[in-house]
This record gives C-alpha cells, sequence and structure tokens, in this order.
C-alpha cells in the first residue's frame, strides 16, 4: 500500500474511521455498497465523492488542500493515482476490511478515514498478502509480520533518502523552487535506486538464509547461541547539551557509520542503532571480540568522539523480525552499564568460549610465561593468543542476580 500525504510512521494507530475502522464490514460488499472504481484514472484535481455508502456526504477528495507538485511526486513515485477509498481497495482485493486495516497499520500508515486516497498497487499489494494466508503459506498473524518487519525498515530507509537526497541535492535556483527541482530529481534516482534496493534485499535475504540453514537442528532456526553486543558513547546526555544540532548530528552518524562498518568488516551483524548506542551480534566469541576491541580502538584515536564502552555476553538468543532478545541480551546492555570507560566487558560464558575456541588462554599468567620460555629457545612454540582475560569483581546485576564480568583486551 502506498503512504499519503499526512500519515505518519506510527504503527497501530486506533483513530476511527481508517482502513479498519468500521466493525462488521469485513468481506466483500454487497451490491448496496456501490461498484468499486476500475475504469481509467483520475485526475488528481478532480474532488470527486467516492460512491457507496462508505463515503460521507460531500467528502472532498484529499487532493483538494495538497501541492500539485506534490501529488506529481507521488504519483511518479507510485506509478498510478489514487482511486480507491480504503473500503474499495479492500473490496477490490477481496480482502476482509478487518485484516486490510491491520495489513495497512502494520507498516506504519494512518487511518486516513475514507479518503480516496489508494491506488491500484495498494490494491496488489492486499491482495499478495492475503494470497499467501489463503494458500496456507504463511499464517494471518505471520502476514502482518511481514508487513510491519517490512514498513519499519523501509520507512527509515525512506526517511534517510528524502534527507540525504531531496534536502541535500535541491537547493533553489534561480527560477525554480526546491520543490520544483524535487520532481526531476526523483524520476532520475528512482529508478536506480530501486534496481539497488532489490539487489541489497536479495543479498541480505541470501546471507541470511545460508546461516539458518546452517544450524544444527530446527530449535537453532529461532533460539540460537550468539555472540550480543552493545556499544555505547560515554557522557553521550551531557554531549546533548553542549553541541548544537547539526554538530550532533554529525557526530551520531560519524559514529553509527564506523560502527556498522566494523560490524560488517569482521563478520557480524549489526542489529540496530540507537543514536548513541549500537547492537551487533556475531555467530561466534572470536568475532565478537574482534569487532569490541576494534571499536574501542578505533574511536581511541579519533579526538571528535567521546569515550566508549562495550558490553559483550554469549547464550541463546530469541531472534524475531531482525532483532535479538533475551537474558544474553539483557546481560549484554547491564555489561555495557558498569564497563569502563574505552574497555571490553564480557560475560563469563563468552570467556569460556573464547577460551574454548582458543582465542584466549586460561591463564594470562601461564601464557606469558610459556611464551617467554619459548622466546629464549627452552621450550617448544606455544599456541598464539588474540585476546587476554583478566577477571573482575563479581557484582550484583539488577535482574540478573550476581555475574562474574571478564575485562577482554588485545594481547601485545
Amino acid at each position: 500500500m502506498s503512504e499519503v500525504a499526512g500519515s505518519s510512521g506510527a504503527a497501530e494507530p486506533t483513530g476511527p474511521g481508517g482502513p479498519g475502522a468500521p466493525e462488521g464490514r469485513e468481506g466483500v460488499a454487497g451490491p448496496e455498497d456501490g461498484p468499486a472504481e476500475s475504469e481509467g484514472p483520475e485526475e488528481p484535481e478532480a474532488r470527486e465523492v467516492p460512491a457507496g455508502p462508505d463515503a460521507s456526504e460531500g467528502q472532498e477528495s484529499p487532493e483538494d488542500d495538497e501541492n500539485p507538485i506534490a501529488l506529481r511526486i507521488e504519483q511518479l513515485i507510485l506509478g498510478s493515482d489514487r482511486r480507491y477509498t480504503p473500503f474499495q481497495a479492500a473490496r477490490a482485493a477481496g480482502v476482509p476490511m478487518e485484516l486490510a486495516a491491520r495489513f495497512w497499520r502494520a507498516m506504519g500508515f494512518a487511518d486516513i478515514g475514507q479518503a480516496k486516497a489508494l491506488t491500484e498497487a495498494d490494491v496488489l499489494a492486499l491482495r499478495r498478502l492475503a494470497g499467501l494466508v489463503e494458500a496456507g503459506l504463511l499464517s494471518e498473524g505471520m502476514a502482518v509480520q511481514v508487513a510491519r518487519s517490512t514498513g519499519q525498515t523501509t520507512a527509515r530507509l525512506a526517511d534517510w533518502q528524502i534527507d540525504s537526497f531531496l534536502e541535500g541535492l535541491t537547493e533553489p535556483q534561480e527560477g525554480m523552487s526546491r520543490t520544483e527541482i524535487a520532481y526531476p530529481l526523483v524520476e532520475l534516482l528512482l529508478p536506480e535506486l530501486e534496481e539497488f534496493l532489490v539487489y541489497v534485499w536479495r543479498r541480505q535475504l541470501a546471507a541470511a538464509t545460508g546461516r539458518v540453514v546452517q544450524a544444527q537442528d530446527d530449535a537453532e532456526m529461532v533460539d540460537r547461541r550468539l555472540a550480543v553486543g552493545f556499544a555505547d558513547l560515554v557522557g553521550f546526555t551531557r554531549l546533548t547539551r553542549r553541541l548544537e544540532e547539526e554538530e550532533l548530528g554529525e557526530l551520531v552518524e560519524a559514529f553509527e557509520t564506523t560502527a556498522a562498518d566494523l560490524v560488517a568488516a569482521h563478520g557480524g551483524r549489526l542489529i540496530k542503532t540507537l543514536g548513541d548506542e549500537v547492537l551487533f551480534s556475531a555467530d561466534d566469541s572470536g568475532t565478537a571480540a574482534e569487532i569490541g576491541v576494534r571499536m574501542i580502538e578505533t574511536l581511541a584515536h579519533d579526538e571528535t568522539m567521546p569515550e566508549l564502552r562495550v558490553g559483550i555476553a554469549f547464550g541463546t538468543v530469541t531472534t524475531r523480525m531482525g532483532d535479538v532478545f533475551g537474558t544474553t541480551v539483557n546481560l549484554a546492555s547491564r555489561l555495557t552499564s558498569i564497563a569502563p570507560k574505552d574497555t571490553v566487558l564480557v560475560d563469563s560464558d563468552f570467556a569460556e568460549e573464547l577460551i574454548r575456541d582458543g582465542d584466549a588462554p586460561e591463564s594470562e599468567a601461564e601464557a606469558t610465561a610459556a611464551e617467554k620460555a619459548a622466546a629464549e629457545g627452552g621450550a617448544e612454540a606455544v599456541p598464539s593468543y588474540r585476546f587476554a582475560l583478566q577477571p573482575m569483581w563479581q557484582r550484583p546485576v539488577r535482574g540478573l542476580g550476581v555475574v562474574e564480568p571478564w575485562l577482554l583486551s588485545r594481547r601485545g
């Protein structure tokens, strides 16, 4: 479904008169509701009252108060004109009104009453999702999750693209306003961005599918053992009071970009960014340790960045809609909050996993003595460890009992 002017990214709004507001009006409408409009597209300036009792007497089209250039841009992006009210779109798709409303809201669009604001693409999207449910490929709840996850992800992408492209590239010129420049810019960028989006999505889908099919059993496909880490900028709240908005935005963008690049380059997955904090995961402890230590090292050499602290835990994680949940995630968050500046704290399970994989010695003192002996020629060569682990004092952590944090650092 397409977004219309005045809609927001808020999920599950409950205002009356939305796509699913009229209870008991689901299913295919009877003759008294008037035929669905399926003939040629209307002009966007038309002030036509939607047919059937689902429209109020004398209701005006949403185009009436809109900028004509904005309408042209919308038609360019969506590829078709506004033709349907929500009820008419549901009827044309053969989908119950209540289910159509759930899909619409799950995608993050606000209720639009009975305005004639939907297009053929909205009808097709409804039909496709409902068809997956009817074919038994998806449950109704799963179809709603598909709509919600897709809507949330693409909403952020669209906002970023508007901020980056339209605001950055549409400087007003003599004889043309910013709005007038926007149309040819969108016309040029739209096909290229669409192709690139599909390419990246297919790449990500292939990578995610590969990870799932390599799981040892069915349970691991949902509840998996992963390393989960948080990286948090220290003193960010104070920075928000001291820096100008533009400076703060640049700092956050630089931090997110640096963190995302490091996570991707070393084989982890960036789960989400929260301004001053990023959440990442990795399949093994060595990868997560490299990411955490590398973040500290990289930001320590950047004078524009505040100090960083990282917390990592290893254990069973539940994955839903691209996010991660569970005790392991909570523990990683708590470790981050108690970590000293410019350090990485890990839990005991993570430390054991790192030792088991040969990335850290059981005893730093013994490893150092063995390396010294080997260097003097009095002993055989010893394994080369990447990381060092230093046990810290056990301490109670709210909601998780007593934990034993370990200080993680790079050896040598």
